[in-house]
Parts: C-alpha cells; structure tokens; sequence
C-alpha cells in the first residue's frame, strides 16, 4: 500500500490514473492531515522547480575524453610483440647454429687434401664430443622438429601477411 507521500507525489508528478487522481483530491478536501501534507509537498515541488542544476565544467568534460582517448590509444600497444624477446630467441637459434655448425666443422676429416698449402693443427688438449653422439640424441631430434614447425610457422604467417597486403 502506498504510503501518504507517496500519493501525494504522484499526484503531484501527475503519474497516477485518473481514478486515483479524483480519489486524492477528495481526500486532500476532506482530510485535514492529506491537505497540510499537500501544502508541503507542493513549496518543496516548487523549491526543486527553482532550483539550477549543477553542470560540471567544460574543463572535465575536455579532461574525460582525453582521458578516453588515452584508453583507446592504448590498447593496440598491449597487442605489440616486445622486441627484446624476439631478439633473445633469434640470438638463442643462431647460437645454436654457431654451435652446430663449428662441432660439425671440427669432427670433419679431409683426406687427400688438395688444400696442401693449408695445414690446420687443433691443439692436442682440446676434446670436442663426437658429433654421431650429439646427433642422434633425442634432444637434437626434437630440436630439429621444433625448428621445422617454428620455419613453418613463420612461412604461413609471413604468405597470410602478404595475400591480406593484396586483398587490402
């Protein structure tokens, strides 16, 4: 059930059914406590009526959509690679190659040299590991798998950069 004011605010705001409109009116003649209650209700109707509203400055309202923009200018540099990773893992696999490559070189044995002239002499108190050891392990193997994937990886990326190119 609605309370006094409640009625009398609705009746006021002009927000309740006909009906009830006419039963308000009959009560704010006949009852004493309904008509002071109305009297009041309608100088604080009026004071609210009189009253400006606040209006925040144009300065905030510069200051938000700054603020705005800001966010938005943002948020594609949360997407972007950063580069220091990218160099540590190409340093990682050219290392790796470097490494490979120098192990390789070293376990080569030229017979019937037709480089007379070079005569390369490793110390005698340098032992490298025989290179079938390191080849066959299972970490090389899975190491050559990952490097297959990561070549494909980045050849399908690179040809789906280059057809959007294309098509934009």
């Amino acid at each position: 059930m609605n309370t006094i004011e409640e009625k009398l605010w609705n009746y006021i705001d002009g927000t309740c059914t006909p009906a009830e409109q006419e039963a308000i009116a009959r009560l704010i003649e006949e009852d004493e406590l309904y008509k002071q209650k109305y009297t009041e209700l309608l100088v604080l109707n009026q004071e609210f009526a009189g009253l400006e509203l606040d209006e925040p400055s144009m300065a905030f309202n510069y200051n938000v959509m700054e603020a705005i923009r800001a966010d938005q200018a943002l948020a594609p540099l949360k997407s972007t690679i950063n580069k220091k990773i990218i160099l540590g893992i190409a340093a990682f696999f050219v290392l790796s190659i470097l490494a490979l490559l120098a192990i390789t070189v070293s376990n080569v044995q030229i017979s019937g040299n037709p480089f007379s002239v070079v005569n390369i002499k490793l110390p005698a108190n340098l032992k490298l590991p025989a290179a079938n050891a390191i080849f066959n392990s299972a970490f090389m193997k899975s190491f050559f798998v990952f490097d297959v994937i990561l070549a494909l990886f980045l050849t399908d990326s690179y040809l789906r950069r280059k057809k959007a190119a294309k098509e934009a």
